[in-house]
Formats: structure tokens, sequence, C-alpha cells
């Protein structure tokens, strides 16, 4: 039964992003994704900020903004400066100002125009008179990939300058945090936290899950999942493996914490496709669950 619930789980994932809609608008001198519900209801919606990778796109993730906004989320994603598409130009090279290859030489200074962007784009939604009177302020998550990781990660406390108020929680799907790791400054989160890594993400992954890595770095509530056979795109729509699942747990995770939903089992349930599984919060604490055989 529990093998059915899971497979049924899974299927009703794959179906919601059709109900989404998508459109392009322009917001606080940014070109910015939105994804919502056709029909809108008259309550207040909860928000998601989508932040993508170093020289990804707003829309590399459709599959899984589709399901947010599927699922009653309002979802917004910009393009940053170094954005491929749209009005980003990659025009930043990765060279000397903030080299991947050498964490210990980022500081708050490193990318901080994503964390603005990030600031520009939740003042001028609540100057909007419309989108105000719809969006619920009180609801408000982040989500980024690998760059866009280290983005929401160094928004949510990570790099206490950067700190926005009012976020209840934080996605960071295979996120840069090495020089988090360098500077110990993950200990300072001031929300829950959702790693997603994958067992062919060699880049990034380890971080996240060895002794002293990102999750052992990280306060409660926390968790780390990771799915097999996931490289570090599997969390765009150029990647094949794990979509089902990094939306299932991507959504349960943000319905508890930002919708403030209990949860039923959602969080504790370890799906089919997922390599190693562990969080520490008020449902619980596991160490290393592994999909039953």
């Amino acid at each position: 039964m529990r093998t059915l619930a899971a497979v049924l789980a899974l299927s009703a994932i794959l179906a919601v992003p059709a109900l989404a809609a998508e459109e392009s608008i322009a917001l606080a001198g940014l070109n910015v994704t939105m994804w919502s519900r056709p029909s809108q209801p008259a309550a207040r919606q909860p928000v998601i900020i989508f932040s993508h990778g170093f020289r990804g796109c707003a829309t590399q993730s459709r599959f899984l903004m589709a399901a947010f906004a599927a699922a009653g989320y309002v979802v917004f994603a910009p393009n940053h400066r170094d954005a491929a598409c749209g009005e980003g130009n990659a025009g930043r090279p990765e060279g000397a100002e903030t080299p991947f290859r050498n964490p210990a030489a980022w500081n708050e200074g490193s990318f901080r125009d994503r964390a603005e962007d990030i600031r520009r784009l939740i003042e001028a939604l609540k100057a909007d008179a419309a989108f105000d009177a719809r969006l619920d302020w009180s609801r408000v998550g982040l989500v980024g990939h690998s760059l866009g990781g280290y983005t929401v990660l160094g928004s949510a406390g990570a790099w206490p300058g950067w700190k926005i108020d009012g976020i209840k929680a934080v996605l960071a799907l295979s996120p840069y945090v090495q020089p988090f790791l360098v500077h110990h400054t993950l200990k300072d989160l001031s929300v829950p936290v959702m790693y997603q890594g994958g067992t062919l993400d060699y880049g990034i992954t380890p971080s996240l899950h060895r002794g002293g890595g990102g999750y052992d770095e990280s306060p409660p509530p926390k968790y780390l999942v990771e799915f097999s056979r996931a490289s570090h795109l599997a969390w765009t729509d150029a990647g094949r493996a794990a979509h089902e699942p990094i939306a299932a747990y991507g959504l349960a995770f943000m319905d508890h914490y930002v919708k403030g939903q209990p949860d039923p089992g959602r969080l504790s349930r370890v799906l089919p496709g997922v390599s190693h599984y562990r969080y520490s919060s008020d449902i619980g604490s596991v160490s290393g669950a592994k999909p039953r055989k």
C-alpha cells in the first residue's frame, strides 16, 4: 500500500503542471517570468521566488515552477545579470572577482546583485496594488538552483547582510554552499531549509552530505534528499532524472513551512528514486532513510 501511495503521489505531480499559466512581465527593471493558476481564487496566494543557476535562465526549471503554481503558489523568477537569456547577457565571466574554485575568496559582495534582484522584486510587487492585493506576504518561500541556491541561502541569513525578512522557507537545489562552509555562516540560517542533491552531482552534492557539510552546518528544521542518477542539471528542464520526486519533496516542504499545512506523512516518506534521505525537524529526526526494496 505504501508503494501504491507513492506511485499515486508521483502521478499527481505529473498531472498538475498543465494547470499553470506562464507569462513574462517587466518589474523593478527586471525581466521576470511568472507562473500561476489561470483562474485565481479570491483568497491571497502564497509566493515562491526562484533564482536560476549561473548563466541559467528564469525559465530553466519550468517543470518545477509549474508544479508550484498548479499547487496554488504564485511563482516569480527574475533573470539575473548573468542570465543567458532575456535581458541577461551572461556578461560577467567566471573569473578573478569570485572564482568558483576558490570559495575562500567569496564574501558578502560576491554576486550580491542577485540578492538585490530578489529584494527589489519583492518591494516592487508590494508596491503594485494589483499584485499586493493578490499575494500573501506572510507566506513566502525562496527556491534556487546551483548559484541560485547560494543566492537564496544568502538571502535567508547565510550572508547576514543579505537577509530578507519575512521568508518562511528555502529550497536549495544542488546549491553552491562552499563559501558558506569556509566562513561557517550556515549556522545563521533563520528559516527551515531543504537541500536536494544527486548521486551524479559530483561537484555539489558531496559538500552537502559530508561530515561538516551543508546539512550538518545548518540549524534545524533541515532536510537533505538525494536522488539516484541525478546530475547537476536534474533540476532543470534539460535534465531527465528524478523530476517527479524533486517536485514531490519540494511541494511537501513548501506546503508545510510556507503554507503552514500539517504534514500527513509526505515529508517522512522515502519515494522511489531516492538514494538517501535525512532530516531533523518538527516531524522527527532520521539520519539516513533509504527506499524499501
